[in-house]
């Protein structure tokens, strides 16, 4: 997949993960674009290991899978700024 491919994938799955899961987080479009390629990446890793599926190619499987990395990523930020303050 190119880095265009990756970039809409991310921003797809940031913004699912944002959705699914508001808050009053402080992120930025940028943030949340890079989390969502962060979590493409977290959730592809993880997608592989337990058979469920990759981020190999722009789908809807791929953007299920990289949302959830999304939210694990999501949820991990805020815990530890939950803690932080």
């Amino acid at each position: 997949m190119g880095i265009f491919s990756w970039i809409i994938l991310g921003l797809i799955a940031g913004v699912l993960a944002k959705w699914i899961m508001p808050g009053k987080d402080d992120l930025g479009f940028i943030i949340t674009i890079l989390l969502g390629i962060a979590g493409a990446f977290v959730g592809g890793f993880l997608g592989s290991l337990v058979g469920l599926g990759s981020t190999d190619e722009l789908s809807i499987g791929s953007i299920l899978t990289a949302t959830m990395g999304a939210l694990l990523l999501l949820f991990l930020y805020r815990q530890f700024k939950q803690k932080s303050s």
